[in-house]
């Protein structure tokens, strides 16, 4: 898509209370039309209000919101679907080992052209958001390599001019261009062993990260309300009663992590799915082996299974008979 097809800038307002139920006065610019970079809208989706607030706090005041907290909790969701209210163009970049500086600003490559192979170089994703009403989303921040990270370090200010050497050319920020990034540590690098691959941030870059919100593990009564929006064929006194003692499950998990007694955690995203294959399965006890069981280390198996019976007052089955689809 070129710029012409974008538009320039937001023309109209919405109200924070009105859009995200929050008691607050803000006024937020909006665009009223949208395009294929405008993510869709979940209808069920649930806001945390601190981390909904620091994120229109950098759509509406050009701030670079930095987000953390563990893996499922719907950090990038939150950006996504905030922007889905406010018709903003949204692009995600996972930053895995796998993406390059390269990937990041561009590169040449040979295209046919009047009928004529020639050598063009070809914007990447920073220079091409750059130029537009765009919210970039980095995931993944603190996985990023450190070629890479210097090259996103250069368009954290504000107004931090983007020099392209390929084409010696200096790309000027659009006035709407917004930056975000996620990740599960806050900079520091992994110190409970769950994030492998996560590295230190340098404080020069953390600086230019105006807000930092953390989301982490909602109270229990909001995971619930989550849960029960995307599974509604539990919503009823049986389904919920259900729901309620996968949530504690997934608790006594959080606090056994915590303690340094099992490696791996049950994040709100893996209730949201053992909720989904109990649906699908019609056996609790088989889509928690699936969701969940099957993904730790047999070490530790026991003492998890420990954690469904103590929740569910019945013993995890050794396998499952009767699933049926």
């Amino acid at each position: 898509m070129s710029v012409e097809q974008f538009q320039t800038k937001p023309d109209m307002k919405i109200s924070v209370k009105q859009t995200f139920g929050f008691d607050s006065e803000m006024q937020i610019d909006a665009f009223s039309k949208k395009n294929e970079y405008v993510p869709k809208i979940d209808t069920d989706y649930k806001f945390d209000k601190d981390t909904t607030l620091a994120i229109l706090a950098g759509f509406s005041f050009n701030k670079r919101v930095l987000i953390q907290g563990y893996h499922g909790t719907g950090k990038s969701t939150h950006i996504e679907q905030v922007a889905a209210r406010l018709n903003w163009p949204c692009v995600r970049v996972n930053l895995d080992s796998h993406i390059s500086r390269i990937d990041l600003i561009g590169k040449d490559a040979i295209v046919l052209k009047d009928n004529k192979q020639i050598t063009e170089f070809k914007e990447g994703i920073l220079p091409w958001s750059i130029q537009n009403p765009i919210a970039l989303v980095f995931d993944e921040y603190d996985a990023g390599r450190p070629d890479v990270m210097f090259v996103i370090q250069r368009v954290l200010e504000s107004e931090g001019n983007f020099t392209l050497l390929d084409k010696n050319k200096v790309l000027e920020q659009h006035d709407f261009f917004r930056i975000f990034a996620t990740t599960n540590t806050v900079g520091l690098g992994d110190t409970s062993g769950l994030y492998h691959g996560t590295q230190q941030i340098n404080q020069g870059q953390m600086d230019r990260w105006n807000i930092v919100s953390t989301l982490n593990y909602l109270p229990f009564e909001k995971e619930l309300e989550i849960i029960l929006a995307k599974n509604k064929g539990l919503n009823n006194k049986e389904g919920k009663e259900i729901l309620s003692n996968m949530i504690k499950t997934a608790d006594l998990s959080r606090k056994g992590f915590i303690n340094g007694d099992i490696s791996t955690v049950m994040s709100p995203r893996t209730v949201m799915h053992w909720a989904e294959n109990t649906s699908i399965f019609k056996d609790k006890g088989y889509a928690f082996r699936v969701t969940f069981l099957n993904k730790c280390d047999d070490l530790e198996k026991k003492i998890i299974s420990e954690y469904y019976q103590r929740c569910f007052g019945e013993d995890l089955p050794e396998s499952s008979i009767n699933v049926s689809i």
